[in-house]
């Protein structure tokens, strides 16, 4: 379902993503803009920082000014008809605070996925800035996607290690103002991954048996992005989310094919469009964040 562009008559929709450059390819701004696309949706971006990195590691993080990060977003805004926003890296209290002033007062969807670790281990979110991450932009959001070491980092405790944890924790960050949570069990164990979405009206349960590869690159900004493009095409909540975890888990099935870098490769974004073989030896599939 599309809604339509009433001011430029595009059938289109379109969604926003407010996020860092992933030099990479794999994730970030990167990631967002080829999970629009293969869901249908026109992607529009906000870069908050640069990073030097590739599969293997971040090795230089350019923060965008403020000034500059604003002038985007009233540039975005001043001509798109934007029906959906996916916040991902932010990279700093400043840049959270532009952020959340830059959309306040907008009425639409928000897909907030607090990225503060990339999958290198490097960190994307200095430990100063949480508390602007948590006071700022957790009551913006209509859904928050953390990952249990996320979700543990917001609430200043351990991360979770049973549904009835995670359960806790997402109401308790449901209590810091986001409307929605989603907490990803992708850093859990077993054989089975559960994600969990958590509403005023319940706790849903989506799950996937949990695979083996080093090709996860890039997979929260991707399911955070499906979601957005769901809400932008005028999906309700629950049917957004279930058709980007199903999409994810196709994206990452047929990642191990892809064979881009040496390090932890990204997710197949378009194995809907282009499907790959996966090299001879490797499984496929893997968990996801």
């Amino acid at each position: 379902m599309c809604r339509t562009n009433t001011r430029r008559g595009n059938l289109i929709p379109i969604a926003l993503t407010i996020a860092g450059s992933d030099s990479g390819g794999g994730a970030g701004i990167q990631a967002d803009l080829k999970a629009f696309s293969a869901l249908g949706v026109y992607g529009a971006s906000v870069i908050t920082a640069l990073t030097a990195q590739n599969t293997r590691s971040v090795t230089m993080v350019e923060p965008a000014s403020a000034p500059m990060i604003a002038a985007q977003i009233a540039a975005v805004f001043d001509d798109l008809d934007v029906r959906a926003v996916k916040l991902g890296m932010l990279g700093g209290a400043e840049a959270i605070k532009t952020v959340a002033d830059g959309l306040r007062g907008r009425t639409l969807p928000v897909v907030l996925d607090p990225v503060m670790v990339a999958k290198s281990g490097d960190r994307l979110l200095p430990t100063g800035a949480v508390e602007a991450l948590r006071h700022l932009a957790l009551p913006m959001a209509t859904l928050l996607t953390p990952n249990l070491p996320e979700a543990a980092d917001l609430l200043a405790t351990t991360p979770a290690t049973s549904e009835a944890e995670m359960t806790a924790q997402g109401h308790a960050l449901r209590a810091l103002g986001p409307q929605a949570v989603l907490m990803k069990d992708g850093h859990g164990a077993g054989d089975t991954c559960v994600d969990l979405l958590i509403t005023e009206a319940g706790v849903t349960r989506l799950t996937a048996t949990r695979r083996a590869t080093r090709n996860t690159h890039g997979t929260g900004c991707t399911l955070s992005a499906a979601i957005a493009a769901g809400l932008a095409q005028g999906m309700g909540l629950h049917d957004a989310v279930a058709r980007a975890h199903t999409y994810l888990q196709g994206a990452i099935a047929a990642a191990d094919g892809l064979r881009v870098g040496q390090g932890a490769g990204p997710v197949h974004h378009f194995h809907a469009l282009w499907p790959v073989e996966p090299a001879p030896g490797i499984r496929k599939g893997a968990r996801h964040d």
